[in-house]
């Protein structure tokens, strides 16, 4: 039980090309649930890839999550209708999750990737964001996040790539980067 549940919720963003945006939302997650409050996760553009942090927050209380995407990247330059309708379907999603009442953080995690590549239009995502309930933490996160959501944060964060060991031919590892 939380005895001192936050009065209001902020718009945080997680953007950059450097590594650790969902890493650094997961960190606030288990913050979050470290504290008692309630917390629900919609993965844009993330399909059922084995991403590490699913498998350990399928366990816990107080978490819960919904993908959508499919297990391909997307082309950003060709993208598909049916790539769209999952993005509109994880931004229902959202909305709903925000609108019930029953999360004090929701993660919004690739949503900034998926207005840049016009699977989203970014008026949808700051109309989410205008009617949340002022006691809804939300974070987004994702690459290059438009001028607008970052207008309308409270915080932002950007994630510099200074280097990175795919330079030297290193391939995400299973633990460590999913």
């Amino acid at each position: 039980m939380n005895d001192n549940p936050p009065t209001k919720g902020l718009v945080e963003i997680f953007t950059g090309s450097g590594k650790g945006k969902t890493s650094a939302a997961m960190g606030v997650v288990l913050r979050a649930l470290g504290q008692g409050l309630k917390v629900h996760i919609v993965y844009f553009m993330k399909g059922d890839y084995p991403y590490g942090e699913r498998n350990i927050l399928a366990h816990l209380p107080n978490v819960s999550f919904q993908s959508f995407g499919h297990e391909d990247f997307i082309d950003p330059q060709n993208v598909k209708a049916e790539e769209k309708e999952q993005a509109r379907q994880a931004l229902k999603a959202a909305r709903g999750a925000i609108a019930s009442g029953d999360f004090d953080l929701v993660v919004l995690d690739e949503v900034n990737l998926a207005v840049a590549w016009k699977l989203l239009e970014v008026e949808d995502v700051l109309k989410l964001i205008e009617e949340r309930p002022q006691n809804v933490e939300l974070i987004l996160t994702g690459r290059r996040a438009d001028e607008r959501l970052i207008e309308k944060a409270d915080l932002v964060t950007e994630m510099v790539e200074v280097k990175h060991p795919f330079e030297k031919g290193i391939k995400a590892r299973r633990g460590f980067d999913y």
